[in-house]
């Protein structure tokens, strides 16, 4: 619980004051505990953004492999980008530096380790018309990621959310279709 209360409070820092301001000391006060309860669990504030970074991603991965199992949809690649894209929804400032922080990683490899854990998720509970090599998972799951993260960090481009959402999916269908069927 005072992990969770913890991550609370520098979620809610990092949203209303960005990333440069986000210390623990602010972190601890606003969470209603000390620094030594932070310390306790996290060695630094990029360690909790790191754990903020993962607990978004772990989120956001299961609803993700639970959308490749079920049963495919017309607009089934549309409900992974709105997924991926809608997670920050929350928190829009936030979403540079979690996404950054999953990139760094700590101890867990980052953004490694959500890819293999959904790899693992949808192993043998999905049939694909291509075969997955490990080139075209790479290419699935960091592409859509990658391109979030860029967006986030040029806010001053203006993006369009919708029209940004449009081209990923225009992007992973065309990837899809070009892939050769299993054999």
């Amino acid at each position: 619980m005072t992990v969770e209360v913890i991550l609370g409070a520098a979620l809610q820092l990092l949203e209303a004051e960005g990333v440069e301001r986000l210390t623990t000391n602010h972190i601890a006060a606003r969470a209603g505990v000390s620094i030594g309860t932070v310390y306790q669990y996290f060695r630094d504030k990029d360690d909790i953004l790191a754990a903020l970074a993962q607990q978004r991603a772990g989120a956001v991965r299961d609803d993700i492999a639970q959308l490749v199992i079920s049963p495919p949809g017309a607009n089934a690649v549309r409900a992974i980008v709105q997924a991926l894209t809608r997670s920050f929804d929350d928190a829009p400032r936030a979403r540079a530096a979690l996404l950054d922080a999953m990139y760094r990683g700590r101890d867990d490899g980052g953004l490694q380790q959500h890819h293999q854990a959904f790899l693992a998720a949808i192993d043998g509970k999905v049939q694909l018309h291509a075969e997955l090599t490990p080139e075209r998972a790479f290419v699935l799951t960091h592409a859509p990621v990658s391109l979030l993260r860029a967006a986030a960090a040029e806010p001053g481009l203006g993006l369009d959310p919708q029209a940004l959402e449009d081209e990923l999916v225009r992007l992973l269908e065309a990837y899809l279709a070009a892939l050769p069927a299993a054999r």
